[in-house]
């Protein structure tokens, strides 16, 4: 969350004084305040554009909703982009493959299927490095290319990257996890302990 003395706030408050004086119009207006948000103060505001694509009416600059609107996206980024990525963590996740896998090509099946994995894991964990462990890979293939499992219970670990020419400092590494004797259903996702 944003403190009341952020530099950013300060920034939105002046211009905002701006416009309510008449000294920016609304196009003018837009371009100041996605300068405060971009880059200037945090670099973490550089995503802030998408979430303002939209278009800013006159209406919008009297009422004050594009302020609000350009505080409550500063927001969400900053709650959105918390250095999850520079912890080490295991989880166990169920993936559910045949949703992910409707409608695709029979002899394409397996091979889309460590795709979506990867994908997961790259959504889950927020690194772009992802390694797929061979028992994985041969779980998937086991009943050939077309019968792939329903549903896969997965383990990912971030792990830091001991390589010195790695481009990133995380990866993720993707085994396959022990189904216990009750089946998925009602496995949720769960944060293994690095002992265990």
């Amino acid at each position: 969350m944003l403190s009341n003395n952020s530099p950013l706030i300060e920034g939105f408050i002046l211009a905002w004084s701006g416009v309510l004086r008449g000294y920016v119009n609304s196009k003018e207006t837009k371009v100041i305040f996605l300068a405060i948000a971009a880059k200037l103060y945090n670099p973490r505001f550089s995503k802030l554009g998408f979430l303002l694509s939209g278009p800013i009416s006159s209406r919008e600059d009297k009422g004050g909703a594009f302020l609000v609107r350009v505080i409550a996206a500063a927001i969400m980024v900053e709650k959105g982009s918390k250095v999850r990525k520079e912890e080490v963590v295991t989880r166990e996740y169920t993936i559910n493959l045949h949703k992910r896998l409707h409608g695709c090509t029979f002899k394409k099946k397996a091979p889309k299927a460590i795709k979506e994995i990867r994908k997961f894991a790259q959504k889950a964990m927020g690194t772009t490095d992802v390694r797929v462990d061979v028992k994985l890979n041969k779980h998937i293939w086991s009943r050939g290319i077309r019968s792939v499992p329903r549903r896969i219970r997965v383990r990912i670990a971030r792990k830091r990257n001991d390589d010195e020419d790695a481009k990133e400092e995380l990866y993720s590494l993707v085994t396959v996890a022990e189904i216990p004797d009750g089946g998925l259903k009602g496995l949720g996702t769960q944060v293994i302990d690095e002992e265990e």
